[in-house]
C-alpha cells in the first residue's frame, strides 16, 4: 500500500523513536525557553530540513553503502559524536559559569551564543544531521518498510509520515518550552541545573552515536 510495506509496524515504531529523548528535541526545546515560540521553530525547521536531507540520502543508497562500508560509516558518526561532545562541553563550560556567577544572564547560561548570534535554525540542521537516533532511524530501520515494486511512492511515503510526526512532537516541546522561560527568568539556579543536564546528556548522545553500528 503507497509502496509501504508492514505500514503498522512502521507508525509504531515511528512513534517510539519520535517520542524518545535526543538531540533534536533537546535542543529545540532548550531554543523555545530561552527565546521564546518564534524562535522554536526556526530550529524546528532545521531539524526538518536534517531529517529531510537524511531521508534523500537513504532513498539514493547511501544506507547500503554505510552497511557495506564500514570505514565511511565510522567517519560519519565519529565526526557526529565530536560535535555533540563540542556543543556538550560549551553547555557544561556555561553551566559552571552560572554556578560560580549567579549574576549571568539566562543565556550565556544555557550553553549558547547570544540571541543575535546562535543561528538557530543553522546549529538546529547540524545537529540533526550528526544526531544518532536520526541516523539509525533512517540507515537501519527507515529503508526497510520500502517496497521494491514502487519505492518511489514508498520514500515519499513513510518520508511524509515522519515529519507530520515530528511536526506535531516539537509543536508541543515548543510551546512548553516557552512557558519554562519565565521560570528560568526567575530562579538562575534552575537554569544552571537544566543546562548541566543538558549538557551530561549530549554528552551521552555521542557516546551512543560512536557506538552506533548499521
Amino acid at each position: 500500500m503507497f509502496g509501504v510495506i508492514d505500514l503498522p509496524t512502521y507508525l509504531a515504531g515511528l512513534v517510539l523513536i519520535i517520542l524518545l529523548p535526543g538531540p533534536n528535541s533537546l535542543y529545540v526545546l532548550s531554543v523555545a525557553a530561552r527565546r521564546g515560540v518564534r524562535a522554536g521553530y526556526t530550529a524546528a525547521a532545521g531539524v526538518w530540513c536534517g531529517d529531510a536531507v537524511l531521508m534523500t540520502l537513504s532513498a539514493a543508497g547511501v544506507a547500503s553503502l554505510f552497511q557495506a562500508n564500514a570505514v565511511l560509516f565510522s567517519i560519519v558518526k565519529y565526526a557526529g559524536a565530536g560535535y555533540l561532545t563540542w556543543l556538550a562541553i560549551g553547555m557544561l563550560r556555561a553551566a559552571w559559569g552560572m554556578w560560580r556567577s549567579r549574576r549571568e544572564t539566562v543565556a550565556a547560561a544555557t550553553g549558547e551564543a547570544p540571541a543575535g548570534e546562535e543561528r538557530p535554525f543553522r546549529r538546529a540542521l547540524v545537529v540533526s544531521l550528526v544526531n544518532p537516533k536520526a541516523i539509525l532511524f533512517f540507515v537501519a530501520f527507515f529503508v526497510q518498510f520500502v517496497s521494491e515494486s514502487n519505492p518511489v511512492v514508498g520514500f515519499v511515503t513513510l518520508g511524509v509520515l515522519a515529519q507530520v510526526a515530528s511536526v506535531l512532537y516539537l509543536s508541543a516541546l515548543i510551546f512548553g518550552g516557552s512557558r519554562l522561560a519565565a521560570a528560568f527568568r526567575r530562579r538562575r539556579t534552575l537554569s544552571a541545573g537544566a543546562t548541566s543536564a543538558a549538557g551530561a546528556l549530549f554528552l551521552g548522545f555521542a557516546v551512543k552515536l560512536s557506538l552506533a553500528s548499521v
